[in-house]
């Protein structure tokens, strides 16, 4: 993309020998005005076993400079790790720390802790998936509807031994809801599935509350494009899954609302027109809006375009007349996912 000054990226957190990969993060604004971004920060290796915990960074002035000494949020409590972080400003006023601890190819669920002294210190635990099982939960996806009730989207993968011989990659999506803030939690009705040719089936869900109360989920998949369902009665059950025009290999798709105009923004790895030479490429990382809840998708524009790029698992976040993006910006030098970068972009950027 061509340079512009509304748009400030920083490559916050490059790999190191000592901590080989930093990924799937989440931002929110504190009460004070700074801004906190929790990761997930590997330290015996880069694969998504490998040993990982929840760092932490801070900034004072809205994203542009973040401090250079590492916080841990939470160590490993898993047998294999602790990652993939949603940071949710509940309507309680806590704030809402969810994480995956993941001990086995069968056993990977979400956890929630919550703090009402703004992430100084945390509650004890809750698991939010009752269900014992391997459930991938994505980072910054968690959100609450307008009725106070907590929104978990969940892929299930099936694992008969624990190992990764008879794990599936076919994932079967799904929700988990809570309607004491979290306390207790209880699974969707629906368990979507995608087509029987489909060997990801229904992947990483993320879901959005749209203006007349219901829900959109999109999935990512491996037949060309995101899959999209809708719920009617709050997350209880789920429309089926049907393909939708918006391209992109198997990758996941952000979307969130713009505070200050009500549209909705998209964040996905765009393989239409001529992207779609980049194949299983999650690049390059494209904007959207939305000004009809999701029905149709303009002003297209482009984040990052590098071919050798790889740029996945965004979080995203508004701060006055700036959405601040976290998001995978690997190369194939330095692995895909090891690298987590910070951009800054005025919202009327994406309505050039």
């Amino acid at each position: 993309m061509q340079k512009d000054n509304r748009v400030l990226k920083l490559r916050l957190l490059p790999p190191s020998p000592e901590n080989p990969r930093n990924s799937e993060g989440s931002i929110i604004q504190l009460k004070d005005g700074r801004l906190l971004l929790a990761y997930s920060h590997f330290y015996g290796g880069s694969a998504d076993n490998s040993p990982a915990r929840i760092a932490g960074r801070f900034s004072e002035d809205g994203g542009k400079t973040w401090t250079e000494q590492d916080v841990i949020i939470q160590e490993n409590e898993g047998k294999e790790n602790t990652m993939s972080v949603t940071l949710l400003r509940l309507a309680s006023g806590e704030i809402g720390f969810f994480y995956a601890i993941k001990n086995s190819w069968s056993d990977c669920r979400l956890y929630l802790r919550k703090s009402t002294d703004e992430a100084k210190t945390w509650s004890e635990k809750i698991c939010t998936i009752p269900q014992e099982g391997y459930y991938v939960v994505n980072n910054d996806r968690v959100i609450q509807l307008s009725s106070g009730r907590l929104l978990v989207p969940a892929a299930y993968h099936p694992c008969s031994d624990g190992t990764s011989k008879t794990w599936s990659s076919r994932g079967i999506s799904m929700c988990f809801l809570s309607d004491d803030n979290g306390e207790t939690w209880y699974k969707s009705q629906t368990e979507l599935e995608g087509p029987e040719r489909s060997k990801s089936g229904l992947q990483e869900p993320g879901v959005i509350e749209l203006k007349d109360g219901s829900i959109m989920m999109l999935m990512r998949t491996d037949q060309g494009c995101q899959f999209c369902s809708y719920s009617y009665d709050g997350g209880e059950t789920w429309t089926p899954a049907q393909p939708t025009e918006l391209l992109s290999p198997c990758s996941p798709a952000t979307v969130k609302r713009i505070p200050t105009t009500g549209d909705l923004l998209l964040i996905w790895n765009d393989h239409s027109g001529e992207y779609a030479r980049f194949g299983n490429k999650r690049t390059p990382l494209t904007a959207a809006i939305s000004r009809d809840e999701g029905q149709s998708w303009e002003n297209k524009k482009i984040i990052e375009d590098d071919p050798d790029g790889w740029y996945c698992y965004t979080s995203l976040t508004f701060v006055e007349d700036t959405a601040v993006l976290s998001y995978c910006a690997g190369n194939s030098k330095i692995g895909g996912l090891n690298l987590l970068q910070v951009s800054l972009i005025k919202i009327d950027w994406f309505y050039d």
